[in-house]
């Protein structure tokens, strides 16, 4: 593989677009669960939605998936979708909200960089939610190199974080 420039420091992923079998089972769980914004609905084949305003984070639609079933195991396709926090009481909210809801959770993780909850939506795509630590915390080996790792997270410790409105 030939060594090319890097990509410009600041390049972000704006968006992911999910397939869906059932429009309003997606978005009782986006919106309904997670508390992202319905910005526009394009009537029973899209819907787009964001937090804080922005056009949109996740694009849910059902143009090629209308009452499909899940890519078995085995086959390629997306991982998980990441959502990112902006703190930690946050991520704890998302954890409540989640729990309420009934929702199992797959996995949870600290990696040192980031604490990451693992759970699947109603069209079983893997979901990540999480938020990162500050860079001055980031655990670097000897040699100054990134040292990530994966332990179990403190599920009930990360909820004692959560801000109660």
């Amino acid at each position: 593989m030939s060594q090319n420039p890097a990509v410009a420091a600041g390049t972000r992923i704006g968006h992911v677009h999910l397939k869906v079998a059932d429009l309003d089972r997606a978005l009782g769980f986006y919106c309904g669960v997670l508390g992202f914004e319905l910005m526009q609905r394009m009537g029973s084949g899209a819907a787009f939605i964001s937090a804080g305003g922005y056009h949109h984070h996740i694009g849910l639609n059902t143009w090629e998936s209308k009452g499909g079933s899940p890519p078995p195991p085995g086959t390629t396709g997306l991982f998980h979708t990441a959502i990112l926090y902006p703190t930690r009481p946050a991520l704890a909210d998302a954890l409540h909200r989640v729990l309420t809801a009934g929702i199992v959770l797959d996995g949870a993780s600290d990696h040192g960089v980031s604490e990451a909850l693992y759970l699947r939506d109603p069209d079983e795509n893997g979901v990540e939610l999480y938020w990162d630590r500050p860079r001055e915390q980031w655990p670097f080996g000897p040699d100054g190199k990134l040292a990530m790792f994966t332990k179990r997270l403190d599920v009930e410790g990360l909820l004692k974080q959560r801000e109660v409105p």
